[in-house]
């Protein structure tokens, strides 16, 4: 008998073995410039999971430490191809851009994602954004998403550990290029939005992050939903899981209400902001103008705003309310909620070596301006994501208003908070009461 379990034991032992040697040799082929050898490579490497990602981080440990310690030394050097060749090659492996900050394996196929989830027995975390996560410009909230929230160190340990990561775009996002005519451009995405959905292993949405959230909030709101994941999945039948997902959604909404009540008394606010979602002009309900849906998020609208009112024919609709105001004060009392952390600076950093890559007190001063005014927005969308679209999501849930298809939540979604129906094609940057003097309005198919 011992002899037999020592066999097995060097068995396991010698397959473990296999295993690391072929990850490793994956890895270095992932880097291969014979494309159809770089993409079997990394082919390999997703069919692994998380476990081919860790193959390739382990098989580049070096390269990517040398990295981080360029960046920290002096982030005004630029990548040299070797570093750009393998951190596409990365971004590939996760399905993620700047995955070398993150460290993140996404799943792209639902059904893959329900797989694994049934395995692990973990929920899973599921963004629907416009564009694509393993691309530079994809919708700005999605962007932010991977600057300050999956490559901040508490957020990123909690996803890799206790959730089973998947995206899916849900339209292309809009881009604007601007030719100054000197050889300079200026690339945009505009109008959109993004929502992490916490779903059940077999695709049942049982919570939904709208939006933009500081580190510190989205961890907590992780956490919540975990929790009420779990309950749903260890509930004895159907009525039992349906009234645990009421319940808990009920008592947030109360929640939410008494904190609501809390800090617009702190905050010495004598006529509160509405929590109800932004509503469109009833005769343009159907396709919301940009302008009016860019006041649902804050952060993404600030590098937008320029844009928007050189195209918009009702510029005035991106000036400042008062209620934008109320939301600044509210905002202040929770702004230890978007406190990015050193690895997400880093990051930052990185992408924006000219301006605040060096190391003398010019560009320190210049990034900490940047990311005060950052936090500052970030923590506006916090609150406001919180207090107006997952309040109303809460609602949903609690009056059983909410679908139990993912998609057709999702749908309800971008209709009825991100004021970006997916009726309008446009998605409301082609206004039909304005004349542009163009030729067929600029459109071309």
């Amino acid at each position: 008998m011992l002899a037999i379990l020592l066999s097995i034991a060097n068995v396991s032992l010698a397959d473990t073995s296999n295993a690391e040697r072929s990850g490793s040799t994956a890895a270095r082929k992932a880097l291969s410039e014979n494309s159809s050898e770089s993409a079997a490579a990394i082919a390999a490497l997703r069919a692994r999971g998380q476990l081919g990602l860790e193959d390739f981080l382990d098989a580049f440990a070096a390269e990517l430490k040398n990295r981080e310690l360029e960046i920290s030394a002096n982030a005004t050097r630029p990548p040299g191809p070797e570093w750009r060749r393998l951190s596409a090659a990365l971004d590939q492996v996760c399905k993620q851009h700047d995955c070398y900050a993150s460290r993140l394996f996404w799943y792209t196929d639902i059904n893959e994602a329900k797989a694994a989830a049934k395995l692990s027995g973990k929920p899973i975390l599921s963004l629907r954004l416009l564009g694509k996560l393993d691309e530079e410009l994809s919708c700005a909230n999605s962007r932010f998403f991977r600057l300050i929230l999956y490559s901040n160190t508490e957020v990123s340990n909690l996803l890799r550990k206790r959730f089973i990561l998947h995206w899916q775009s849900v339209r292309p996002v809009p881009k604007v290029t601007i030719d100054f005519g000197d050889g300079r451009k200026l690339e945009r995405t505009l109008t959109g939005n993004s929502i992490h959905y916490i779903l059940d292993s077999d695709g049942r949405p049982r919570d939904a992050l709208p939006g933009l959230y500081g580190p510190q909030a989205f961890v907590r709101e992780l956490e919540r939903a975990e929790r009420v994941a779990a309950a749903c999945s260890s509930a004895k039948n159907d009525a039992d899981r349906e009234l645990a997902l009421r319940q808990y959604h009920s008592s947030r909404f109360n929640e939410l209400s008494v904190a609501w009540a809390a800090d617009i008394a702190t905050a010495r606010i004598s006529s509160p902001p509405s929590r109800e979602p932004i509503r469109p002009d009833v005769q343009v309900a159907a396709s919301p103008r940009a302008e009016v849906a860019s006041r649902a998020a804050i952060t993404k609208a600030l590098p937008e705003r320029p844009v928007l009112r050189g195209i918009s024919s009702n510029p005035r609709a991106l000036d400042p309310t008062v209620e934008d105001a109320a939301w600044e004060r509210i905002s202040e009392l929770h702004a230890d909620d978007a406190l990015l952390d050193a690895n997400s600076k880093l990051l930052i950093r990185a992408k924006n070596p000219g301006q605040y890559g060096g190391s003398d007190a010019t560009a320190r001063a210049s990034l900490d301006r940047a990311m005060t005014n950052f936090e500052r927005a970030v923590a506006v969308d916090t609150v406001r994501n919180e207090y107006v679209k997952h309040s109303k999501i809460h609602e949903w849930f609690a009056r059983e208003a909410a679908p139990t298809d993912v998609t057709a939540l999702n749908d309800r979604v971008y209709r009825e908070l991100f004021l970006t129906p997916s009726s309008d094609p446009w998605l409301g940057l082609f206004p039909r009461d304005s004349y542009t003097g163009i030729e067929n309005d600029g459109v071309s198919k």
